[in-house]
């Protein structure tokens, strides 16, 4: 079995190449400590509490973070999901012979929970697309769905895109002209110990009848 190389014999090492070879390794030394530093930086902002950093630059410290390294907690304050949310959506079609008739509803969060159950490498789609999209939706519309930020409308269009990739342009049998979209939160029952007394019943919010476009069908995205 060789022993492990000493700090002696790699320094050699490296003195033995030639000053390009030198070099490049230098410079990719840098570049993955500068990315490392970054990294960590950006993750500890994220969930570091409010601070002047964060105000002056949360919004592109949220378009690194997020989604793919997106956690649910803050640093010093813990705040786990107490809910079950669920997206689901229906579909109103116009069928072979020129009638209207409207789809049950799909629970899209059960479909990614199905693909996800049991799956040792699900996807950063079907864990997070749906569920993120939705949480943005909420957090850029009121309670009259009246967008209260600039990108409300792109968040919307973005709910309206997935829902289109799960149905496609025909569903049941007919062409899809305008889809519903709800959510269906239920509280977590409180744990047999404790003495809190949580209501567990399903709250859905519905929101309006949207028409499809061309923008929000799958084959837009390659024009």
């Amino acid at each position: 079995m060789a022993e492990p190389e000493t700090d002696d014999e790699t320094a050699r090492r490296l003195a033995s190449l030639s000053l390009p070879a030198q070099l490049i390794i230098a410079v990719a030394t840098a570049i993955a400590a500068v990315a490392a530093a970054i990294h960590l930086g950006m993750a500890f902002l994220n969930v570091a509490p409010s601070n002047t950093l964060t105000k002056q630059h949360g919004e592109a410290i949220d378009d690194y973070v997020y989604p793919e390294f997106e956690r649910n907690w803050k640093l010093f304050a813990p705040n786990p999901l107490q809910q079950n949310i669920a997206v689901q959506a229906r579909a109103e079609i116009r069928t072979a012979d020129g009638g209207t008739a409207t789809t049950r509803w799909r629970n899209l969060s059960a479909e990614d929970g199905a693909a996800i159950r049991h799956n040792l490498l699900p996807s950063h789609t079907q864990q997070n697309e749906l569920r993120r999209a939705w949480e943005f939706y909420v957090s850029s519309h009121d309670e009259q769905d009246r967008s209260v930020g600039e990108r409300g409308p792109l968040f919307e269009q973005y709910i309206r895109r997935i829902v289109m990739l799960r149905f496609g342009r025909e569903e049941d049998g007919g062409t899809v002209e305008r889809i519903q979209v709800r959510s269906a939160t239920t509280a977590l029952p409180a744990p047999p110990w404790s003495d809190e007394k949580i209501g567990t019943k399903t709250v859905y919010r519905l929101l309006p009848w949207w028409p499809v476009t061309g923008d929000d069908l799958p084959e837009a995205k390659s024009r």
